[in-house]
């Protein structure tokens, strides 16, 4: 029951972090008026801080997948 509750937190929280990024041009954010930016500069230490963030937040939230998988498969 606590890995479902975690899961639904951490699949929540990736979403919002995902959303979060700057659209780099094309696809889905050129819909949304993410392509009419232009970075001129390289990525931010915020945007970097947000990458490493959005992929640790991933590995919990696949890992959490892996493990309810097993559970359910052993139980």
């Amino acid at each position: 029951m606590g890995f479902s509750i975690a899961l639904i937190i951490f699949s929540g929280l990736l979403m919002m972090l995902v959303l979060m990024h700057k659209g780099k041009g094309g696809g889905l954010s050129d819909m949304f008026g993410g392509g009419m930016q232009t970075s001129v500069g390289g990525s931010s230490v915020a945007e970097r801080n947000l990458d490493r963030i959005t992929v640790v937040v991933g590995l919990i939230w696949f890992a959490l997948i892996v493990v309810l998988g097993l559970l359910m498969k052993f139980d």
